[in-house]
């Protein structure tokens, strides 16, 4: 007997071999037929869908699950257009924490206050409170005295911090517990569910003081959901460059530096698993350090790499080495150009012929990077609605001449790159359908086009939010196609993305969305 049969409903299934379908069988979380092949057995539940959409799950393959919760419940600035206004939400803040504790404010970003906050602002109303404010980027903050005092040497401007001042103050800043970050995950998975996404590849957790990290067991936060039930979504995790180390195994390992127990991708079960080995190379466009080839326009700066090139380098040989697959946040072209002489030079050195390794934005391509980009085997891992929310920004700093190359589609594509899409939440909200609208129609919110020869079909854009993504996140064997065998993990939408006008792909409701064929 099966679980559930939904029936009535306009399968998309994403698999090439079974392309469309009419109804589902689930028995114990997996898809075990479609059509006849189970029209005719018992079914515990039968759910008429009244010709509804259904989908694989939407697989969000680069998210920031523990800051987008810690967001999504904290305190926020983001709806603040003047600087008076940012500073009273702060001093709210401020006043309402004991004397001495830290305060973190999300939403920060100077574009929308017209300049940046400085230190010089946020003492008078710190009140003995140590203040940072986070940058929806997550590439810059502004930190009070209180803060620097703690950061000597650390380079700033008026408290203004890049990504290495952001580094440092995570390492004095005390650990959130376990039980706050789980709560906080928990939230913002609940959020991704909302929207269709059943799976998320976990964008970097590590060692405490990391540009990405809250606590040094960060991982026993996910854990602890996965052994209680709370964990709303599946979730593959990235593991900070910084947490490898040394380890004694013998030489013919080729494991030079590793995390303990030799563990690497693919460790853990079907809710929760190691993913790739993140390392950074830039910064962000939004605070002006994604690294780029040439000045931004209208300045003389060209951003900055995150670290010196040959720590990338060492990172690469050794992850790539060790059995990891790689993920290297790369935005700049500069920046772009270094992710690709590590892997070039690491597959040069020990060929993995399915490595899989992946460029982590991809935001700034130049033409002649997207054959090396194709040769060097790697995944365009891109964020379609950063050019929804902050395109116009985006092509004023790039200048005509380079605003074709931002966060490409179609060019990925025709160099047989492949192409999957992600939120980066919470840098901007995460509603796959939202990206996928752009992917099609590369229009901004303000009804500007950006990189007309780079939209994509409809299909393309599901498969980069579905088959695509859980090749890239190594799932493909059990996510990303509505196919016997696989999880059932589905969303049930409200119309056919094919089908409506594009510029409504986002418009459509999602009716409820499956993990494991369960509802929320």
């Amino acid at each position: 007997m099966l679980d559930l049969r939904l029936t009535n409903a306009n399968v998309i299934t994403m698999d090439p071999a079974y392309p469309a379908a009419r109804e589902i069988g689930i028995w114990r979380g997996r898809i075990v037929g479609l059509d006849d092949a189970v029209a005719a057995l018992p079914a515990a539940h039968v759910s008429d869908l009244q010709g509804a959409t259904v989908l694989p799950g939407f697989i969000d393959a680069h998210v920031h699950l523990t800051w987008a919760g810690l967001t999504e419940g904290g305190v926020t600035i983001a709806g603040a257009t003047r600087v008076d206004d940012a500073l009273a939400i702060i001093a709210d803040a401020a006043a309402a924490r004991p004397a001495g504790e830290w305060v973190e404010i999300h939403g920060y970003d100077q574009r929308v206050l017209g300049r940046h906050l400085t230190a010089a602002e946020l003492d008078p109303i710190s009140r003995g409170r140590h203040v940072v404010l986070l940058h929806t980027s997550g590439h810059a903050g502004v930190v009070n005295t209180a803060v620097l005092d703690r950061l000597p040497g650390v380079p700033h401007d008026n408290g203004l911090l890049g990504d290495a001042g952001l580094t440092a103050m995570r390492g004095v800043r005390p650990p959130y517990p376990v039980a706050e970050i789980a709560d906080a995950i928990e939230r913002s998975a609940r959020t991704c569910r909302s929207e269709g996404v059943t799976a998320a590849a976990e964008a970097g957790i590590g060692v405490h003081g990391g540009l990405i990290s809250y606590s040094g067991a960060e991982a026993a936060a996910f854990q602890l959901l996965a052994d209680t039930g709370r964990l709303p979504i599946r979730v593959r995790l990235m593991v900070a460059a910084e947490a490898l180390h040394p380890l004694a195994t013998h030489p013919s390992d080729g494991i030079a530096r590793g995390i303990d127990l030799g563990l690497r991708t693919g460790f853990g079960g079907d809710r929760l698993s190691l993913g790739a080995i993140k390392m950074f190379t830039d910064g962000g466009m939004g605070p002006r350090t994604a690294a780029l080839s040439a000045p931004y326009a209208g300045s003389d700066h060209s951003g900055d790499l995150f670290t010196d090139p040959d720590v990338i380098h060492g990172y690469v040989r050794d992850g790539h080495r060790a059995g990891w697959q790689l993920a290297i946040h790369a935005i700049g072209d500069r920046a772009v150009d270094l992710a690709l002489d590590a892997l070039e030079a690491a597959q040069t050195a020990h060929p993995r012929p399915d490595a899989r390794h992946r460029i982590e934005h991809a935001g700034l391509v130049r033409p002649d990077q997207l054959p090396r980009f194709a040769a060097v085997g790697a995944t365009a891992v891109v964020q379609p609605s950063f050019l929804w929310y902050f395109g116009d920004d985006y092509a004023a700093i790039m200048g005509e001449d380079r605003m074709a190359w931002l966060y490409r589609g179609k060019s990925f594509l025709n160099h047989g790159i492949p192409l999957v899409a992600s939120s980066d939440r919470p840098v901007t909200p995460g509603a796959p359908l939202r990206a996928i609208q752009f992917m099609v129609t590369r229009t901004s919110s303000s009804g500007r086009l950006i990189g007309p020869d780079e939209p994509v079909t409809v299909d393309a854009a599901l498969r980069a939010y579905t088959s695509n993504a859980a090749h890239a996140c190594r799932w493909e064997s059990v996510l990303g196609s509505v196919t016997p065998g696989k999880h059932a993990d589905l969303v049930v939408l409200g119309d056919d993305p094919r089908r409506v006008d594009p510029s409504r792909i986002a418009e459509i409701d999602v009716i409820t969305t499956l993990v494991a064929g369960e509802r929320p």
